[in-house]
């Protein structure tokens, strides 16, 4: 029995390292790598690869799995923030700071929705966002004396938003992380008037003072 785990726990510390390999390589070289390339970085043969995750879309997905963990835990402090407004600001905050500080995982999920387990993995995610956006959302509108139904639409068109605007600033970075970050909580809070307010006061970090 015990014969059993520590070959289980050899076994999980090796795929750990196949998938550290792949994803040395898709940092340096963008989420498009194939399995040569993963088994030559990790000095191995490509049928070890196979052994590990079956196929290519096993390894996408086991490397998904990890991004999304990662993109989860980026995210999760934010919902801490006790402000509603600051709450929304924090949370696309986190989200485009993931994106600013590791792209190239980005671009790998954005990339891995046309493969089927990955596929799956990232709508999962994508509805548990959505989930908890949601119930935050019919809360605030709840103690606002307002409807609560449009609370789920609300977090769709906030989920919708980010999501796109995080793969156009993605390429061009023509804004600043925080005014971005401002301005899509504008947008989501107060609506398209909020635009015609001067522009937010930042500090020397480029940081909004609002948040």
């Amino acid at each position: 029995m015990a014969t059993r785990m520590a070959q289980a726990r050899q076994r999980e510390r090796r795929r750990e390292e196949l998938l550290d390999a792949a994803d040395r390589i898709v940092q340096r070289r963008g989420p498009d790598v194939s399995m040569d390339e993963i088994a030559s970085e990790a000095g191995i043969t490509k049928p070890i690869l196979y052994r590990h995750f079956g196929d290519k879309d096993g390894l996408y997905e086991a490397l998904a799995e990890r991004y999304v963990e990662e993109l989860s835990r980026a995210i999760r402090p934010a919902i801490e923030t006790t402000s509603p407004r600051g709450r929304l600001a924090a949370g696309i905050d986190a989200y485009l700071a993931y994106i600013e500080r590791r792209p190239e995982r980005y671009r790998f999920l954005l990339g891995a929705v046309d493969r089927p387990g990955a596929s799956a993995l990232l709508a999962e995610f994508r509805r548990g966002q959505v989930a908890d956006c949601a119930g935050t959302a019919e809360e605030n509108l709840r103690h606002a004396g307002l409807d609560p139904e449009v609370g789920e639409l609300w977090a769709h068109c906030v989920s919708g938003m980010v999501r796109s605007a995080g793969i156009w600033w993605l390429e061009t970075r023509s804004l600043s992380r925080a005014q971005l970050v401002e301005h899509l909580t504008a947008l989501l809070w107060e609506g398209v008037p909020a635009l015609r307010r001067p522009a937010p006061d930042l500090d020397v970090t480029g940081r909004n003072r609002i948040y």
